[in-house]
Order: C-alpha cells, then sequence, then structure tokens
C-alpha cells in the first residue's frame, strides 16, 4: 500500500530540528521529527530509534529549497566544519553532517510514471525473509532496481520493542537513498496504523503483507490467512490511511474557533497520545503561528526562562505557558533555574492568607523543595522530603521549614 497523500508529497516537507538543549533532548541523544506537509504538521516522535542507543537528528537547513529534506548522522558524529551549518546555530549549536533523507523520485507512484516514460516495466525486488535488509537493498538498486522491499516485520513486535525496530530496520549510513516500500505483517487496525504512522517519514510505502503461506503465520491470521478476511483487510487499509491525515485536524479545528471570535489561544504541542517525556513539537508550533491570526500561547517545556525564550524565537509565539516546571520552580520566569528558599517562603506567606487543603499544601512544598534544576540540589533531601510528607498540620511544617532553612544555609 502507497502511503497516499502523505508519502506522495513527501519532496514538499521540511525537517526541522527541534530544540537540541531541551526535554528529553541531550548533546548525545533523544530526537524528535517534525515534518510539514503542504502547511499541515506531520508526524511527532516518529524516530523508530528514538529509544534505542542510535539516534539521529533531523533539522532543515535554513535558506535551502523547500524539497531537500536532510538527515544528519548519528549524534557521536564529529562536529560539521562545512559552511553550511553555520546556518544552524540558532537552532543547535552541536552541528552534524547531513545528507539527503529522500528525493521525489522514491515516491512510488512517480516511480512507475519514470519507467512507463522509458517504455519499460517498474523493477522491484521483493521481500525475502532475513535477505532483504539494506546492505542487499542498496546493492540491488545500484544495479537497476526501482523498488525495494523489506523482509516481513511484525507489526506488533515492532511498536513494543526498541530491539525489534534496531534489528529489523535500519537507516542509510550514508547518502544513497533506496526507494523502500516497508512491509509488516499485522491483523490488527491500530497495530497497523501505529506502525505505519512510526516509519511513514522513513520509507516510501507500507505494504500489508497478505500472501506469506508458512503456517506459522496463517495461525497468528498473518499472512495468506488475510485473503479470507476482507472486511479486516479494508478495516486495516482505512485505520492507517485515517492515522496519516489526522494531523491536519488540529489546522482546521484552529481555524473553526478564530472564525468563532476567540480573542486568543494556547496550543500544547504534543498530541493526544504522546506522553509529557516526548519533545514538544517546536516546528507544528512554528507552522500553527504562521496561521492563526490571534495571539498564541506556547504551552509545553517550558522548563527554564532561557528555554522559553528560545521556544518564543524559534515560533514566533507571543507568549509561553507553564506548568509542571513552574510549579516545581514558581521563580522560573523571574530566572532562577532552581527554586530558591524565597520562593518557597513567599508560597507560605500567603497560604496562610489565602489557605488550601493542607495535603495540597504540602504537595506543593514537595514539587518546589524536590526541584534540582540548572545543576543546583535539591533543596530538600530525600529523607528531609520525607519528613515533610510526615507533619500533620500547618504548624509542624512551618517549624519544619524554619529548621532545614537555618541548617542548610549555614545559620
Amino acid at each position: 500500500m502507497g502511503i497516499e497523500p502523505t508519502i506522495s508529497a513527501f519532496h514538499k516537507r521540511e525537517v526541522t530540528l527541534v530544540g537540541g538543549q531541551r526535554g528529553t533532548f541531550s548533546p548525545q541523544g533523544q530526537i524528535d521529527v517534525q515534518f510539514s506537509d503542504y502547511g499541515e504538521p506531520y508526524a511527532t516522535s516518529a524516530s523508530p530509534h528514538q529509544e534505542s542507543p542510535r539516534n539521529w537528528e533531523f533539522f532543515e537547513i535554513l535558506g535551502f529549497d523547500s524539497q531537500h529534506s536532510h538527515l544528519a548522522q548519528p549524534s557521536s558524529a564529529s562536529r560539521c566544519t562545512e559552511d553550511n551549518s553555520k546556518r544552524l546555530l540558532a537552532l543547535n549549536t552541536y552541528h552534524i553532517p547531513v545528507y539527503p533523507l529522500r528525493w521525489p523520485e522514491t515516491i512510488p507512484m512517480k516511480l512507475f510514471d519514470i519507467a512507463k516514460e522509458q517504455g519499460r516495466p517498474l523493477y522491484t525486488s521483493a521481500p525475502m525473509v532475513r535477505y532483504s535488509k539494506l546492505a542487499f537493498r542498496q546493492t540491488v538498486h545500484k544495479y537497476g532496481v526501482d523498488l525495494c522491499w523489506t523482509p516481513m516485520i511484525l507489526a506488533k513486535e515492532f511498536n513494543r520493542s526498541v530491539f525489534a525496530r534496531d534489528s529489523d530496520f535500519a537507516l542509510p549510513p550514508s547518502a544513497t537513498s533506496v526507494p523502500t516500500i516497508l512491509q509488516f505483517g499485522a491483523n490488527s487496525p491500530l497495530e497497523f496504523a501505529r506502525a505505519t504512522s512510526t516509519m511513514a517519514p522513513f520509507v516510501s510505502g507500507v505494504d500489508l503483507n497478505c500472501g506469506c503461506p508458512q503456517s506459522w503465520a496463517c495461525a497468528e491470521c498473518l499472512g495468506a490467512a488475510l485473503m479470507n478476511k476482507r472486511e479486516l483487510v479494508a478495516d486495516i487499509v482505512k485505520e492507517a490511511k485515517a492515522t496519516l491525515k489526522r494531523d491536519g485536524q488540529t489546522m482546521d479545528f484552529i481555524k473553526t474557533v478564530q472564525d468563532a471570535g476567540v480573542d486568543f489561544l494556547t496550543i500544547h504541542g504534543r498530541t493526544k497520545a504522546q506522553r509529557s517525556s516526548e519533545p514538544v513539537n517546536v516546528a507544528a508550533l512554528s507552522l500553527l503561528r504562521s496561521h492563526v491570526t490571534v495571539p498564541l500561547l506556547a504551552n509545553g517545556d517550558v522548563s527554564t526562562l532561557a528555554i522559553a525564550s528560545s521556544i518564543a524565537a524559534e515560533t514566533g509565539v507571543d507568549g509561553v505557558m507553564s506548568a509542571r516546571d513552574l510549579l516545581a520552580n514558581p521563580a522560573l520566569f523571574a530566572g532562577y533555574d532552581a527554586c530558591p528558599w524565597e520562593a518557597v517562603e513567599q508560597f507560605m506567606n500567603r497560604v496562610v492568607r489565602a489557605p488550601i487543603p493542607f495535603k495540597l499544601v504540602v504537595h506543593h512544598l514537595s514539587q518546589m523543595t524536590a526541584s534540582g534544576g540548572g545543576g543546583k540540589p535539591a533543596l530538600l533531601g530525600k529523607e528531609e522530603r520525607g519528613e515533610l510528607m510526615e507533619c500533620r498540620d500547618m504548624i509542624e511544617v512551618i517549624d519544619f521549614l524554619d529548621r532545614v532553612k537555618w541548617i542548610t544555609r549555614g545559620l
């Protein structure tokens, strides 16, 4: 099944680095992949290696034609010294050599057209268990194969196992781009859709195996067994297609509420399926900002004032919003990288005048004193926080804080 319309327009997509210094990012580590497709946000956190040691970083070289998407070498690669890398300074200080991820001619439907224009059939390499791995695909592509299939990969295991993703699928280690169809074995619409959505940025299309005759596959209602499950096959295809189109819904929603007359909007840069541990989609926020006519606030991953400023600069939003990080450090927007004792005192002074449930007070204090952001130690150690949680009333809390504060300050 060719991925339409997303893959058919892949050469129109732009790839943008998302804050290498914030969220779960590190100079060596986590990545997030953002795409735009004819003005619509696309997949986030789409790397099959996101949780593996072999992480990759994606970014757009500013000023290049939009059809030139680039894929960085692994994060352990040496820093790039080419002039083009200097364009990335505003986005990330870790400059990694880049090479094309995929070119327009890797789109399956275009390959059919090219072959037809040349008066020949399309030459393809079949999915072969154990054999149709990257090195073989690259070899046959060099000798005239237009489109290569991977071996069948079980979608369920692929979705659940980092080991399976790293073992079953490898990205090309050089500038050579091999048009690739990734074949999945699946009997669940949700499993197939999830795997398809994850891999859409990395392949030219996906294939649902409905022909494997092996007994183990048929026993699991995979492969040829699906020939007797026509409605299931239809549901699998429909779910995958729908999943690939869903990311454009935010744009339509924004237009609806804008037309209704809202004064401003706040957008959390994650999908509802994403966990808070995953970085926000800064590229999508930037794209949405260009389509919003009212003031826009960006929510998510605002853990320091510097990051707040960076998000605002990268996306053009009118304001930033913080939740959990502000709970841990109420002085965040004052430039403090970690909660100071003064903020704890300010909170307690105000709680006395505007009471809230005692358990909530203790929870606030636990959050504020446990945060050691900015490389600073937490205000309270583990044992001290345990003692705080054992306080039975406000008087005990105040006495405890006074005692610990004087000890930690050496007074």
